[in-house]
């Protein structure tokens, strides 16, 4: 990777982590346009918590085809801003939908996933944030939102082991790995800016952080 800044910084983690938090202090740090989802809009997402395996399908193909439409605007992005911060990965779709469908309904999504990922544009850079189960599960109970509020814990623990299988394996793009169990970007500045610095270095393959500096590097 050049030692110039990564144009396209991709930020990902598991519900409750701080992907959105982060991406914003970044795209505003970095002078960066911003692409955020939109868990909300998604007219099944509540009934999907109250009942998934009634309404996990119809849920997940809304979010496949609304990140779609969302990373299309990547292509353009010269056109608007020279680089762009986003709190999602495309592929994390296919995560949940792992988790979530069934093997019947695993095959058509694969179908229709399939067509459209080849149109999707690579990150420079993917941002993964980690975090135990029982602090994203405090959390998300933090943020008291009411399409929330039925998730539960199992459904957590088994979205945090196929996210930490999934980037064990992830080889598309430089990849820094942040565990956040005691780490605050939106309160402690230090922290914030100490990641922004790494973030401007060349990235080996892997690399996994922690504040002031203590870095490992493990290429793979």
């Amino acid at each position: 990777m050049s030692n110039e800044l990564p144009q396209y910084i991709a930020i990902e983690g598991v519900i409750g982590v701080g992907k959105t938090s982060l991406a914003q202090l970044l795209a505003e740090r970095l002078q960066a346009g911003l692409i955020l989802e939109d868990p909300t809009d998604n007219p099944f997402l509540a009934d999907f918590y109250k009942s998934p395996s009634r309404y996990a399908f119809p849920a997940q193909i809304f979010f496949l085809l609304a990140r779609f439409q969302q990373q299309q605007r990547l292509l353009e992005r010269d056109l608007f801003f020279s680089r762009i911060v986003s709190d999602y990965l495309f592929q994390k779709d296919a995560l949940f939908a792992s988790v979530t469908l069934t093997d019947r309904e695993m095959q058509l999504y694969e179908k229709v996933s399939s067509a459209l990922k080849s149109d999707v544009p690579k990150p420079d850079l993917v941002i993964y944030l980690q975090a135990s189960t029982p602090v994203l599960m405090q959390r998300i109970h933090g943020r008291n939102l009411d399409i929330e509020k039925p998730i539960e814990r199992e459904y957590v623990d088994a979205l945090n082991e196929t996210y930490n299988q999934f980037f064990f394996n992830y080889g598309d793009a430089p990849l820094l790995v942040v565990k956040t169990d005691d780490i605050d970007f939106v309160h402690n500045e230090n922290q914030l800016n100490d990641l922004i610095e790494q973030v401007k270095k060349p990235q080996p393959h892997i690399m996994y952080y922690s504040p002031a500096g203590d870095l490992d590097q493990q290429v793979i």
